[in-house]
């Protein structure tokens, strides 16, 4: 039965391990007095998000005991309503009368959350929150807040987050000798695995990112969205992957599902696909030359991280690429990142930056080489281009076409790239 009693022993718990945990500080940069609320897919790194900020409360002098941690996945807690998350309140002060910094783990697993949320920052308490359901950074749940809290999404480890995390130092010339072979390899396991933090521990990689997915599909996916089709479900999930590379429409990806012999209706297949979002597995990018209702209705969806997409791909390294960048780009522009399609093919333009970019494995040939450039040339001669680049697998040089300059980067390098590039 969830009491005061109980949860007075969960708060207990966490000032025993809080001081100790053994964390990779994660490059977050936080408003002191600020309330946050951070969002990602399972495994993120989100608890250690918030560990990070637990550890960083410490070593500015506020006792453990001001701390309050509750994780919300935990199985005691299961069934927890919103009227009961006042118990927290009481159970802290029951044993102190100062207030406490509140640490709030998968909080989205009790419903109506938010508006317990809104109290506290209301009543002047800091509050950190983690999920694992974007609906939480959605326009109901922040009209509730009422602006009370950032909103931060974390995502997998950054190639220079998984470097330090598996203890590869850049120096200030590791672009030279021996360390840039040692990058290399390193994002040569990057690449193909991803960068969930806790992987790095394990040598079956693929095992463990099997396991991972498990545990979205079905918690996250059928369980909480009472999915009855399964079926349809992991195949429209399937086929997004297989068709990463090109733009896709609804019911295109639903006549890709019928077939092969499984029923779905193009209003499920956007449902399924909103799960997906939902869950933080894909997030899409529109063609900022397309009309509006194109733009809704067809889309490029990208998986958050490599290596949940190589359990659906079979040697595509190309599409490997071009997710990577996908990634790396969102984290950098947000909602201001499209694709570009009208009668020339651009993989990712930022019009606030005037910034085009191009992924291609490698520029094996002249054909390659011709339709990469030209399709930056032509965006150049309707949208003036700043910065025009194309990211490889390993080629690198510089190419200028009229007044446009065109840099190729091998895209271990690009990542490494502290600017915006």
């Amino acid at each position: 039965m969830i009491g005061k009693e109980l949860i007075k022993s969960i708060i207990s718990e966490g000032y025993d391990y809080i001081p100790h945990v053994d964390i990779i500080p994660r490059n977050v940069t936080l408003e002191p007095a600020g309330n946050y609320v951070f969002v990602g897919v399972r495994q993120a790194g989100k608890s250690y998000t918030l560990y990070q900020q637990m550890q960083h409360k410490l070593g500015e002098g506020v006792t453990v005991e001001n701390l309050v941690y509750i994780n919300f996945d935990d199985e005691r807690l299961h069934g927890m309503t919103a009227d009961q998350l006042d118990l927290i309140l009481q159970a802290n002060y029951s044993v102190r009368d100062s207030k406490p910094v509140f640490f709030f783990d998968e909080i989205q697993n009790v419903d109506g959350w938010e508006n317990f949320a809104r109290r506290l920052a209301n009543q002047k308490y800091q509050v950190y929150i983690t999920g694992s359901n974007a609906k939480m950074l959605s326009r109901d749940i922040q009209t509730v807040l009422g602006g009370r809290y950032i909103d931060v999404s974390v995502y997998p480890y950054s190639f220079a987050e998984f470097l330090f995390a598996t203890g590869v130092e850049l120096g200030t010339r590791w672009m030279y000798g021996q360390k840039r072979g040692e990058v290399e390899r390193s994002f040569n396991i990057y690449f193909q695995w991803g960068g969930f933090p806790e992987l790095t521990r394990f040598k079956e990689k693929r095992v463990w990112l099997n396991g991972l997915y498990n545990r979205i599909f079905f918690n996250d996916l059928i369980v909480r969205n009472k999915v009855k089709n399964e079926e349809a479900l992991r195949l429209a999930l399937r086929k997004l992957a297989e068709s990463l590379r090109q733009p896709i429409s609804y019911t295109r990806l639903c006549n890709m599902i019928k077939a092969v012999g499984v029923s779905c209706g193009t209003a499920t297949v956007i449902e399924y696909i909103n799960h997906f979002m939902d869950a933080c597995l894909i997030f899409p990018l529109q063609n900022y030359a397309s009309r509006f209702v194109e733009r809704e209705t067809t889309k490029k969806f990208y998986f958050v991280d490599n290596g949940l997409l190589n359990l659906f791909l079979l040697e595509n390294q190309s599409a490997l690429l071009e997710n990577i960048c996908a990634i790396e780009m969102k984290k950098r522009y947000g909602e201001g990142l499209f694709y570009y399609m009208h009668n020339i093919e651009v993989d990712f333009y930022v019009p606030e930056e005037d910034l085009a970019i191009q992924a291609s494995f490698r520029l094996s040939d002249q054909t390659t080489i011709k339709r990469e450039i030209d399709a930056l040339v032509k965006l150049h001669k309707v949208h003036p281009l700043k910065k025009a680049v194309i990211v490889t697998r390993d080629e690198e040089s510089t190419i200028k076409e009229g007044d446009l300059v065109i840099d190729i980067v091998p895209v271990w390098k690009w990542l490494l790239m502290p600017t915006k590039n």
